[in-house]
This record gives C-alpha cells, sequence and structure tokens, in this order.
C-alpha cells in the first residue's frame, strides 16, 4: 500500500493538568472518521487508529512501514470495554487487570468477531493495554473506546519517548501528534499472553517477572528469537523483526565493568583513527573513564530505570549526530532491566562482545 506523504500533520500541546478538551475532541473526531493520531502514554508515544475499524487500523501499518502480520495493541479506557473485545477473561487475567491496570501491561485475550484480524495481525487472539496516561484515556474515550496504537515511529526506528521524535518520522503520514510532553517510562508495555498456561512473557517491560509470580505464581518468560525468515505469525509486537535501531551499527559489550569499558575504549580508538564517528552508551558510574568518541550517559545502575527512560532518546540522538559505530555498555537483566536489555539487543541486531 502506498502512503500518502504530503498530507498537513496537526500538532496540538497539552497539559494532563490543565486538559484542553478541544483539542481532545478534535482528536476524537480524526480517529472516529479513520485517521490517525500520534499521543503520549506512560510508556512511549503511540499512533492511535480505530482498532474496529479494519480499514483504520491498516493505515497505521502503511504509515510506519509496518509488517501486516505485526499485531496491534488495542488501547482501552474502562474495564467494562474488556467484554465487547474478547471471547473470555479467565480469572488470572481479571486479578492481573485489577492489579497492574490502568499500567505498562498489555494482556493476550481470545479476541471476539468484534476485533477485525486486520488489527490483530490475523490472529485469533488481541492484545489489550489500559494506559496509566491521563491524555491517553481521554482520548482513546473521545475517540470510542478502541484505539490501536503500535509505537509512533517508522517501523524499526527506535520508539518515541517525546512529540518531536514522532514528528522527525511520522509528519505528513499522519493526521495529528498530540504533544504532551516526555514520558515517564520510556521503554513498551509488558506483553503477558494469558492463553497459554503458565502465562508467558512475550515482551518485558516495567511489569516484572517477580511482579507477576508474587500475584499470580509460575509465569513463563518466551526466550526464543523468531528468525526473521520464519513464516510463523508473531503473537506480540516486537516478537519478529529488528526493532528500536539506529543508523549506526550498534553492538553491545558484555563482561565485568572494568574489562568492558576498557574494550569499548579500545573499539572507539581503532574506529576514530580510521576516520569513522562512534559513540558510546554509559553510565554515570563509568562515562568519566572513556577516552574516545562521543559519550553519552544513559542513567545510573543504581536506579535502572532512569536507563529505561533515556534508552530510546540517545539512539536518535546518536543518529542526529552521524555516529556510524554505537558502542553499549549491557545491563543487568532483571527488573526493568531485562526490558533495557530486550531492547538494546534488539536494536543491536543482537551483535554481542563479550568480554
Amino acid at each position: 500500500m502506498c502512503y500518502n506523504t504530503g498530507m498537513k500533520t496537526i500538532i496540538e500541546q497539552i497539559n494532563k493538568t490543565h486538559m484542553n478538551r478541544d483539542v481532545i475532541e478534535k482528536a476524537g473526531d480524526i480517529l472516529k472518521k479513520g485517521g490517525l493520531v500520534a499521543f503520549p502514554t506512560e510508556t512511549v508515544y503511540g499512533l492511535g487508529a480505530d482498532a474496529l475499524n479494519e480499514e483504520a487500523a491498516q493505515k497505521i501499518y502503511a504509515a510506519k512501514g509496518r509488517p501486516s502480520d505485526n499485531p496491534l495493541i488495542v488501547h482501552i479506557a474502562d474495564m467494562e470495554a474488556l467484554d465487547r473485545i474478547t471471547k473470555e477473561v479467565p480469572e488470572a487475567a481479571q486479578k492481573v487487570a485489577e492489579a497492574f491496570w490502568p499500567g505498562p501491561l498489555t494482556m493476550i485475550l481470545k479476541k471476539s468477531r468484534e476485533v477485525p484480524k486486520g488489527t490483530t495481525g490475523g490472529l485469533d487472539t488481541v492484545a489489550v493495554r489500559m494506559p496509566d496516561h491521563e491524555i491517553a484515556r481521554e482520548i482513546i474515550r473521545a475517540g470510542g473506546g478502541y484505539i490501536a496504537a503500535p509505537s509512533a515511529n517508522t517501523s524499526g526506528r527506535p520508539s518515541p519517548t517525546e512529540a518531536g521524535h514522532v514528528a522527525s518520522d511520522m509528519e505528513g503520514r499522519i493526521d495529528m501528534i498530540i504533544d504532551g510532553g516526555a514520558v515517564e517510562i520510556g521503554v513498551e508495555s509488558t506483553i503477558l499472553d494469558m492463553t497459554v498456561m503458565p502465562p508467558m512473557i512475550l515482551r518485558p517491560g516495567a511489569v516484572t517477572e517477580e511482579m507477576l509470580e508474587e500475584l499470580i505464581g509460575e509465569v513463563e518468560v518466551d526466550k526464543t528469537l523468531i528468525d526473521p525468515d520464519s513464516k510463523k505469525a508473531p503473537k506480540a509486537p516486537g516478537m519478529k523483526y529488528r526493532h528500536y535501531a539506529p543508523k549506526a551499527e550498534l553492538v553491545v559489550v558484555d563482561g565485568r565493568i572494568e574489562a568492558v569499558v576498557d574494550e569499548i575504549n579500545r573499539l572507539a580508538k581503532e574506529k576514530e583513527e580510521a576516520g569513522s564517528k562512534v559513540g558510546i552508551i554509559g553510565t554515570q558510574e563509568t562515562v568519566g573513564r572513556y577516552k574516545a568518541g562521543n559519550i553519552k550517559c544513559i542513567g545510573t545502575r543504581t536506579d535502572e530505570s532512569t536507563i529505561a527512560s533515556h534508552l530510546y532518546g540517545i539512539l536518535r540522538e546518536f543518529d542526529s549526530d552521524g555516529a556510524e559505530f554505537i558502542y553499549s555498555e549491557a545491563f543487568a537483566a532483571e527488573g526493568i532491566g531485562s526490558a533495557v536489555m530486550n531492547r538494546l539487543l534488539k536494536a543491536a541486531g543482537h551483535r554481542v562482545m563479550h568480554v
């Protein structure tokens, strides 16, 4: 499907403490008419369309350049909305919803006939989330209550954590961008498949395996990587295709931190001497130890939520800086760190150097 990139994109600022009802209603009207609206959530900016309108959902795939077998998450604003789009809500799913909604958690459930397969990537399941962001929920209600909203970026690029990132990728491709400021979490929601037993995490996020197990008992984590040439349809966004990638070649260096810093310094010096532009992702604990390259601090290891919130913004900054090679430290793969490493490894195309 070709996409008209000459359309005028309306950009409106909004403050969640003093919400402009006119802007909300304008966004809702665009969505009800089958248009596309980008808006903030607590995780990343989403690109919204009416989830129950197959034609509108297809516009998302076209605007993003997204493969059509990659399912979309349906965003709702009220718990009662589940009844219309699901066949059943198991007791464990009800428990999870009561504990973590609104919030950064998506559940996969059996879909009802109301949800077109164009929204679900051809699957009989539907991914559903209730965001913990007042602007997002108001826009969802204004738009009819069921809004499909993947991240508002060109497919494969780092997800947008502020409106400027959305405009960079989507201006001229979508009807409207709601600028609600920078997001809080910075990585996409946890995706939990409730159609299998035990439930399975298909994408890590801010709601961690430990948090879920404390509530509902055993939870598995899908550690498989679907081959890019696989004919198998992904059950959740982000499972099959390369995602979150900067333009530069990104390599993650893993090992004892002293060895990691030494190796990154060696690699950066080698590339700079060859005339290449090099970026380095370090932390507050290590940035002072790097000797070459364009060094950026992603956050502190004492609070990995700071690393999550800065990841995509830093990858986009390196694009703007013209970096050709990026070297990043690895991070602890537990808690929200598992979400950081999931995104970082996908952004690197799983290029990891162990030292």
